[in-house]
């Protein structure tokens, strides 16, 4: 039962980062209400992903990460390309937590020590690393400590929130910005990428029904908390909901709030970034056989060194990540499972599974065409 509640912990962990503090923004373009939909149907969208991978995962007896499924079932020349992708979304999510997590650790500790952004993501940056560099094992741990305290942050933020809440500003609605959420709510959604680290945390387990499990709480339970956390956000700033969130949260309610505010931020930003660094680090390792250390180094100072060349603009990080890099894990994922259904001899597949790939590429259109025009 533990192992069960500490794999929840690392999962959910995962899925609650950096998303989350962009969500109040796009939701403050186009309403509470319509984000309400958006995350009712990505939820369903998502959770079928992961179901479907999920019984790859299971049915395949090595122990691969996504591009080395594609490698096994679709060929060398698709592993390489979504390798490439897969790579490409995990330093796009590391750079976006290094960004937030840096920043608000700036606001948080500067007035006290002094110093600016660069130094203070530096830090981040070093802690974090040294975790990756110590694996597993030692991450499952912290995720739970961390993910009590970030539902207990969650739960001040409202009372305190309470007295200032709005509900004028819960209830408008601009269609203009219909498309614009998309690319935020699927990044925010995404755990794909340490299902592998969650099957091998539940051997000796009903593996098929505990790893279902713990897909469909920890999705649920991030979009409860991400709606709670846009309804806290939008509700008391209104139009005045700063791109990360946190900020203009702050300004609204007060000093006192804002160490707090900071604190919550730190701890949302470092568990993704310890569990998707580790990832990141194994695909490496795993998949193009680079030696464990070097792996490491190149997982966690990749991120960092976009970071030092310029790259921190996060919400367009997020969006462009979550749409392009999670939509093509969504293709693949599609194909990946019907060859594997082939090698099982299983001739079945439900023809809605096939929908997912016109989805995911319609959603890869609209986010480029969001981005340019931002």
């Amino acid at each position: 039962m533990f192992k069960s509640i500490k794999a929840l912990a690392v999962f959910l962990g995962t899925i609650i980062g950096v998303g989350i503090f962009g969500l109040p923004y796009v939701a403050s373009k186009i309403g509470f209400i319509p984000i309400v939909f958006y995350f009712v149907f990505m939820s369903i969208v998502v959770i079928s992903m992961h179901f479907l991978f999920s019984r790859v995962i299971l049915g395949t007896e090595k122990l691969h990460r996504m591009p080395g499924y594609v490698g096994e079932y679709l060929g060398s020349n698709w592993k390489k390309f979504s390798l490439l992708v897969f790579s490409f979304g995990l330093i796009g999510a590391l750079l976006a937590y290094l960004i937030v997590g840096g920043e608000f650790l700036n606001f948080l500790l500067s007035p006290i020590f002094g110093g600016n952004a660069t130094l203070y993501t530096s830090l981040f940056f070093l802690i974090g690393s040294i975790f990756i560099f110590r694996g597993i094992k030692n991450i499952s741990g912290i995720e739970l400590s961390l993910l009590i305290a970030f539902f207990v942050i969650l739960g001040v933020f409202f009372m305190k929130a309470l007295p200032f809440i709005n509900f004028e500003y819960l209830q408008t609605i601009d269609l203009e910005y219909l498309f614009f959420p998309y690319g935020v709510v699927f990044f925010s959604l995404g755990g794909l990428a340490i299902l592998p680290e969650i099957k091998e945390m539940l051997a000796n387990y009903n593996q098929e029904r505990e790893l279902r499990k713990v897909i469909v709480s920890g999705i649920l339970l991030a979009t409860v908390s991400y709606l709670f956390f846009i309804f806290i956000i939008l509700g008391s700033c209104g139009s005045l909901v700063s791109k990360e969130a946190m900020y203009g949260f702050a300004n609204i309610l007060g000093d006192n709030i804002a160490g707090l505010g900071f604190i919550f931020g730190i701890i949302t930003c470092f568990t993704s970034f310890l569990t998707l660094g580790l990832t990141l680090k194994k695909v490496f390792w795993y998949d193009l056989n680079i030696p464990k250390h070097i792996s490491w180094f190149i997982a966690c100072f990749l991120p960092f060194l976009f970071f030092l060349l310029g790259f921190r603009e996060f919400i367009d990080i997020i969006g462009l990540t979550g749409a392009i890099a999670l939509g093509i894990d969504g293709i693949f994922i599609v194909f990946i499972y019907r060859e594997f259904l082939k090698r099982k001899k299983i001739k079945k597949i439900n023809p809605l599974v096939y929908c997912l790939p016109i989805f995911f590429i319609l959603g890869i259109a609209f986010e480029i065409f969001y981005f340019i025009l931002r």
